[in-house]
């Protein structure tokens, strides 16, 4: 399966990485210190090592390990190591010159090279330490010095002795660096490192660094560079579980398919710490690793069949021995892989007869486990000890347990097996009182709540091909709901033919639960105008019924539904008072789902009536209690969503990029990944990480391309498209797909998410069609007449769109300010009006606390200032701007700002002497907006009555005072810094 045995990208210990780092620029300063790094045996020590020597090519580095050597280490093996690297480098004579005195007789004592070692006793030993030090003082003196001192964990007495001198008595002055790995698996409560790391770690010149384990991030980045792809998330998934994050353990997993059999080099390296053990304690062992990873004590007990004198007996050379670890009332194995090592060394008889015992103990008592643990692991044995009957019946009861502990993963696994097993047991659905349409049923619901979307739309299919839709209108139109369900998350298409045709089958005079249901689910997915009075009704009656039948789950959702159909964001406190009687409803039937969205509903309320700080709160909120209902990689990634979205608005943008990095560790559904994803991408193109942008979009791409979304994903995606392709000078492709989404979408439809796509099609506009030529709407270029007609449309859609709220108030001032007076304004003072329109836009987004969107309509303002001749007032609207972009770290508004100043002398910025930006003259000017217009040299020429030589120079110095290589790079830079913007 693998291709590099081990990963070419080092992953997850960049700050371990940078602590060594910091200790090592202290050595090349001259400052001694010592780094002592400890992690569980394969968490990546050694690799952490290589990754820093590789970068230390100045020092002198010196590497040792320490030798295992049955229950002691070899004596002194890693400065034996350390002396002999430097003969073979300096001679046998180049070190004794360099030994304080001249005399190496007590150097001998670690090689034979250096002759009879000199004495015995204490001050034999005394000399060997001092000489040690001396040489690494005497070599720190040339460069730095890196000594590593590998598995100190099978360090002898002799070599602690000396690791604790050298540490302890380092000169802080002498440019030495010290730093020892070892293992903290093999750390015993007595064993003899123990207690010389907690004298190390007194010194003040001494830094602890533990290796954690790699979160799944992680993992997956350490397997894609060995596969060199990305594992499939199910391969993962497994992986990542078996593993919990060792990067050995990953990759012994990989060399091995991530198949059932542990690689036999990685079971001699996890049992060589049991075979140490009694043998009573390795059959113990063997039967507490049928039990599972961590075991309970009177489980155990009742499993092994021994009274609790020998039980204790046995099980205290496993803890003692750190194989296994007290954890309350019970065991744990150190690593699971541990116990898989163990458990696959039992003969099948004895595995079958191991998880038998364990049935029948729990069968007996299923207290002895908390719930649901026991319902779970009885399912576990059962199916391990290959009964299928008891399997799928214990497996449908663990199900069950599960579910009452909102612990859908779980249950999704269980309800799973059931499938699995059922054609093996003839009386299935006698033993479990369900039929297989039914647990098909049950599997698609909670697969839609793990957020297995994929797997929900499967199941609830083959259950739809296998029933009679008019023979069983009950049963059909529950699974066509749940897949509507689905489907609408999943963004694909069919969601509301489902629904209309699962409200046909239950349609009934008398109200009923399921009728109440399928309406509510219908209300809650028509959109669009078209459909808004169905939408009403639907709500409505679905409202009513849940009301008379007393399911408050149905009137709450029912409510949220009609809230949003009756309310507009400039009517957001009603909206708020009415999500607050769904949440009462929904908390007083104990419907998670329902408190879910209602959380939902209200931060997507308060940011879309630019409620920014009030929206984040409350997503806050909802965050934790998708926590806590087990929810967090579906109620939890949308609600991340909602909390990144206001943190942007907010300018708040690393908060926002940990947001959006946690929700996808949680590995979300797709269409949240690329919602999520999408804020990510606002903020790196803001910044000018055009590249990442890319990346982040591509990804995006892939997840929008599988599936039909609403306009909430689509158009903020067509947003960051067109801002990509315009920040990279690329305004005939920026253009095209302006005109697609004028032409292909209704904008009309839902005014929140199209004023920002008017408002980035003005903007873009703006690099394409001259000011001068706006009020004719006319151009010279065939970029300017398509930008023109382009904003013909543009302004005819922005007369008809509708305003709602504070928020798209700001958008719509902006939306006017970038477009300028329409071509028939008779109105005076053009300039006058621009100035004002600017100022309004920028004051609107100043009240909403959103300063991206204030400093970019500054500068606009300023610009307009200064064509009216108010320099001082240009001024003040520019150091605003340049204030708040510094805070964002916006670099191209940062560029632009610059531009701009130098361009009007504001801020005493250097400029050409005729006031042009960059050093341009009048001229060069001239040929950068014919280059960004896309003629070449000859076409210029023509254009300004030059000869095309004369245009090549022109080039060529436009190219220099850019500090760019193509003439794309001029385009976009010019473009980047609205180096054509004239004064408005």
């Amino acid at each position: 399966m693998s291709i590099h045995a081990v990963s070419p990208r080092f992953v997850g210990r960049a700050r371990e990485l940078a602590t060594l780092g910091d200790a090592l620029a202290r050595a090349r300063a001259g400052a001694s210190s010592a780094v002592l790094v400890g992690g569980e045996a394969g968490v990546g020590k050694t690799r952490l090592i290589k990754e820093f020597t590789d970068r230390a090519d100045d020092a002198l580095v010196l590497v040792g390990g320490c030798l295992e050597l049955g229950t002691e280490g070899l004596p002194f093996a890693p400065f034996t190591a350390v002396l002999r690297g430097l003969v073979r480098e300096l001679g046998r004579d180049g070190v004794a010159a360099l030994v304080p005195g001249g005399t190496t007789r007590g150097l001998a004592r670690l090689l034979p090279e250096f002759g009879e070692p000199d004495g015995e006793g204490p001050e034999a030993r005394a000399r060997l330490f001092e000489q040690v030090l001396g040489l690494l003082e005497r070599l720190a003196e040339e460069r730095p010095v890196l000594l590593i001192v590998e598995d100190a964990h099978w360090a002898d007495r002799s070599t602690r002795d000396l690791l604790s001198f050298l540490v302890r008595y380092q000169p802080t002055a002498a440019g030495l660096l010290i730093v020892v790995t070892y293992r903290t698996d093999e750390l015993h409560r007595t064993h003899p490192l123990r207690p010389l790391l907690a004298e190390l770690g007194r010194v003040e010149r001494v830094r602890r660094v533990e290796l954690r384990r790699l979160t799944r991030r992680e993992a997956v980045a350490q397997a894609a560079g060995i596969l060199e792809r990305e594992p499939s998330p199910a391969d993962m998934d497994l992986i990542y579980a078996r593993s919990e994050g060792n990067p050995l353990f990953v990759e012994a997993l990989l060399s091995d398919g991530g198949g059932v059999a542990l690689p036999e080099s990685l079971r001699d390296l996890l049992l060589a710490s049991v075979e140490r053990l009694p043998a009573e304690t390795q059959e113990l062992l063997r039967v507490a690793s049928a039990g599972g990873q961590r075991i309970e004590h009177d489980l155990l007990s009742a499993v092994a069949g021994l009274d609790e004198s020998a039980l204790s007996s046995a099980l205290r050379p496993a803890v003692a021995g750190n194989v296994l670890t007290v954890d309350g009332e019970g065991y744990c194995f150190r690593h699971a892989l541990i116990r898989e090592a163990l458990h696959d060394d039992l003969l099948p008889g004895e595995h079958t007869r191991l998880h038998t015992r364990f049935a029948e103990a729990l069968e007996r008592d299923l207290s002895i486990l908390p719930a649901p643990r026991g319902a779970i692991e009885l399912a576990h044995h059962w199916h391990s000890a290959h009964d299928a009957t008891w399997a799928l019946v214990s497996a449908w009861q663990a199900a069950g347990v599960a579910r009452r502990s909102t612990a859908y993963d779980e249950q999704l696994r269980m309800l799973s097996r059931v499938l699995e097993l059922w054609d093996q047991v003839p009386d299935a659905s006698e033993r479990i009182g369900c039929d297989r349409i039914d647990v098909l049923r049950n599997t698609a619901t909670v697969a839609h709540l793990a957020g297995e979307y994929e797997r929900s739309i499967a199941l609830a299919g083959a259950a739809l091909a296998e029933i009679d839709h008019d023979a069983d209108p009950i049963r059909a139109a529950k699974l066509l709901r749940q897949r509507g369900l689905t489907r609408y998350d999943l963004g694909r298409s069919g969601f509301v033919d489902d629904l209309r045709e699962a409200a046909a089958l239950v349609a009934s005079d008398r109200p009923t639960r399921l009728h109440a249901q399928v309406l509510e689910t219908l209300s809650r997915m028509l959109h669009g105008r078209e459909v808004w009075s169905e939408r009403l009704a639907t709500s409505r009656l679905a409202m009513k019924i849940g009301h008379e039948l007393g399911d408050r789950k149905v009137e709450a959702h029912a409510l949220i539904d009609l809230t949003w159909a009756r309310f507009g964001f400039s009517e957001i406190e009603a909206q708020l008072e009415a999500f607050a009687e769904a949440r009462r409803l929904a908390g007083g039937g104990e419907a998670y789902n329902a408190l879910m969205r209602c959380a939902i509903s209200e931060s997507d309320a308060l940011e879309g009536a630019g409620r920014h700080e009030r929206a984040a709160q409350v997503a806050r909120d909802g965050i934790e209690e998708a926590r806590q209902y087990g929810l967090a990689r579906t109620s939890g990634a949308f609600l991340s969503i909602n909390l990144a979205e206001p943190l942007v608005s907010l300018g708040q943008w690393d908060e926002a990029l940990e947001v959006v990095e946690h929700a996808l560790d949680l590995a979300p559904p797709a269409p949240y990944q690329a919602s999520l994803q999408g804020f990510a991408t606002d903020i790196a193109l803001a910044r000018g990480e055009f590249d990442r942008a890319e990346r982040l979009l591509g990804s995006s791409r892939s997840v929008l391309s599988r599936g039909t979304f609403r306009d909430q994903t689509v158009l903020p995606h067509l947003c960051r498209e067109v801002r990509l392709l315009h920040a990279r000078g690329e305004l005939e492709a920026a253009l095209e797909v302006a005109a697609q989404a004028l032409e292909e979408r209704d904008l009309l439809e839902t005014p929140r998410y199209s004023w920002p796509v008017l408002v980035t099609i003005a903007d873009l506009l703006g690099s394409v069609v001259p000011q001068q030529g706006r009020a004719a709407t006319g151009g010279e270029t065939p970029l300017a007449k398509l930008g023109a007609a382009l904003l013909t449309r543009l302004r005819a859609l922005g007369r008809e769109l509708e305003v709602d709220g504070d928020l798209q108030q700001a958008q719509h001032l902006t939306f006017t300010a970038l477009t300028g007076p329409e071509p028939d304004d008779g109105a005076a003072g053009p300039i006058a009006g621009q100035f004002e329109a600017w100022d309004r836009a920028a004051g609107a987004w100043a009240a909403l606390r959103q300063p991206y969107a204030e400093a970019r309509c500054l500068v606009g303002a300023a610009q307009a200032a200064l064509a009216d001749g108010d320099r001082q007032g240009a001024a003040e609207r520019l150091g605003r701007a340049r204030e708040l972009a510094t805070r964002l770290g916006a670099t191209p508004l940062l560029e632009q700002l610059d531009a701009f100043g130098r361009r009007a002398r504001i801020g005493g910025a250097e400029e050409a002497a005729d006031g042009l930006p960059l050093g341009l003259t009048a001229r060069e000017l001239e040929v950068l907006r014919e280059v960004a217009n896309g003629r070449s040299n000859r076409e210029i020429a023509e254009a300004l009555f030059i000869s095309a030589k004369t245009v090549s120079v022109h080039v060529s110095n436009i190219l220099a005072k850019l500090g760019v290589a193509t003439r794309g790079e001029a385009a976009a830079t010019a473009y980047r810094l609205r180096l054509f913007d004239a004064p408005l």
